[in-house]
């Protein structure tokens, strides 16, 4: 893993090679064809949504009826946030000028949202939960945004996304924004995992850390121990073990961007099981489990259901869900023979 390397100027300020994200890109792909072309300036106006949502963010709370519900659920029956409307909105705002992106797919919204005048030439589907963890931003806690870039696959004449319905091997592109002390975009174009930070100074996201790699065992846990007694008995039995081995430090936000990303620096692992009302959990596979588990496989880690690899399964619907055990590689498979052991117990 390389990071920037400060270097000290004449006048005793402090300079770094400045590789703005969309140069990044076309470095990674060793090419300027439209292709390489066009997944750049996607990537930039992901960046651009990303640089709106961290304004907003920065300012909600000086700002009126920017903060709490709407009153509203959305598709998932879920009370919704005012920032989950304006950060779904910014996403359609900045690409409807973009002449790339045909349609765009949140779990804000029952259909994709399509954008009429973009779909002659634009081949593009950007997937998206737009605030991950909006519950922490009236209490000024890390929130995030997950993303993924597919490439349209179908004519879709009945405008319902039914081509989107593949595993996650298909993804151009997957990532994150991390809204914290500082915003952090994060993201894979099947070329390593690479992070930028938004230089306020200068409105770039500058590179940070290139080919970030997570290690194969890590001393996080992070799952919401109050569903304990909701959850199956393997998890269960997961749990008890960390509880009795030294090595283990249970760290959880609510934010699911946020923890994913300790993750990644420090290693461990995620868990977010489904519970006996709701066996298929909780997550979103379309727009926040496949899009992390490409990201982490791109840095060496895993995901999986808890029995499946989560790159394999298929959606039967857009706002299909999957429980999700993600992180370091041989933590992840700890938590899947917990799972397989039950099973044998129990067959």
């Amino acid at each position: 893993m390389t990071s920037f390397q400060p270097v000290v100027v004449p006048d005793g300020s402090l300079d770094r090679d400045c590789t703005t994200l969309s140069r990044h890109i076309l470095q990674q792909l060793q090419s300027f064809s439209p292709e390489a072309q066009d997944l750049s300036a996607i990537m930039s106006r992901i960046a651009l949504a990303g640089k709106l949502i961290a304004r907003r963010l920065s300012r909600a709370g000086l700002m009126a009826d920017v903060l709490g519900f709407t009153g509203e659920t959305n598709v998932q029956g879920e009370s919704v946030k005012k920032m989950d409307v304006y950060a779904n909105d910014v996403f359609i705002s900045v690409f409807k000028q973009s002449g790339l992106v045909c349609r765009l797919a949140s779990e804000e919204m029952d259909d994709p949202y399509y954008i009429p005048e973009n779909c002659p030439i634009g081949r593009y589907t950007l997937l998206y939960d737009p605030i991950d963890g909006s519950s922490n931003v009236d209490i000024n806690l890390n929130v995030g945004s997950i993303f993924a870039i597919r490439q349209q696959q179908a004519i879709d004449e009945d405008d319902k996304g039914a081509d989107l319905l593949q595993d996650g091997k298909g993804q151009l592109a997957a990532g994150y924004i991390l809204y914290g002390p500082s915003t952090m975009l994060v993201y894979s174009i099947g070329h390593g995992v690479h992070s930028f930070l938004l230089d306020p100074s200068l409105g770039e996201f500058i590179l940070a850390q290139e080919n970030i790699k997570i290690p194969d065992h890590g001393p996080v846990y992070s799952n919401n121990e109050g569903n304990f007694w909701q959850w199956d008995e393997a998890i269960r039995d997961y749990t008890r073990y960390v509880h009795r081995h030294e090595g283990y430090t249970a760290r959880y936000s609510g934010a699911l961007v946020g923890d994913m990303h300790r993750i990644l620096m420090q290693g461990g692992v995620f868990l977010y099981p489904g519970t006996i009302k709701k066996p298929e959990g909780k997550l979103r596979l379309l727009y926040e489990t496949a899009p992390l588990a490409f990201l982490v496989e791109q840095a060496g880690g895993k995901a999986s259901d808890g029995t499946r690899r989560i790159l394999d399964i298929v959606p039967d619907k857009l706002h299909a869900r999957t429980p999700l055990v993600i992180g370091s590689k041989d933590d992840v498979k700890l938590v899947e023979s917990f799972i397989e052991d039950r099973k044998h117990r129990e067959s």
